[in-house]
């Protein structure tokens, strides 16, 4: 399975914060990426034991942003992947630049005060980076509240000159 977010950036050392879940955005079928909605059925069940066990929410692993395939991830995703094995599960995390383009997407929408925002100055992203993730978001929402919230967001992060 394929993981962003804050979770993922927790277990690959971008973060330090607690965080309740971990975002699947996608699976593997063979050398495609697919929807990770619905979760396969055995991957549910050892989700709700561990749950059971750890009194955690029953989705603290979801398919929450598996909407963001049918719109396309960042080119070439799957290449920036880092795999770590949990027994026989393999978990791909998001890249840097990938969670750089992820967060400010999230940012935009939640403000400069939310956990996306804060994880996002600790990917410590160049302005470069922030206009291609600004690029990359506008293809994600082409509407006009979105784009100026969105240059808000730049101005917040010091890229005053976004031409996004």
């Amino acid at each position: 399975m394929f993981v962003i977010g804050g979770g993922s950036l927790l277990l690959t050392g971008f973060i330090q914060r607690p965080t309740q879940d971990i975002d699947v955005v996608a699976m593997a079928k063979g050398t495609d990426l697919v929807s990770a909605h619905p979760l396969p059925g055995e991957l549910v069940a050892a989700v709700e034991d561990v749950a059971s066990l750890y009194g955690l929410a029953k989705d603290w692993l979801n398919a929450g942003p598996t909407a963001l395939l049918d719109l396309g991830l960042p080119s070439g995703f799957r290449g920036r992947t880092k795999t770590q094995a949990y027994g026989g599960l393999l978990v791909h995390h998001a890249g840097r630049i990938d969670q750089v383009f992820f967060k400010l997407y999230a940012t935009v929408d939640t403000g400069p005060r939310s956990k996306h925002a804060q994880d996002l100055q600790r990917l410590k992203p160049t302005p470069r980076e922030l206009l291609d993730a600004a690029r990359w978001s506008r293809t994600h929402d082409p509407s006009e509240p979105f784009e100026s919230q969105l240059l808000q967001v730049l101005a917040w992060l010091g890229v005053d000159d976004a031409d996004a």
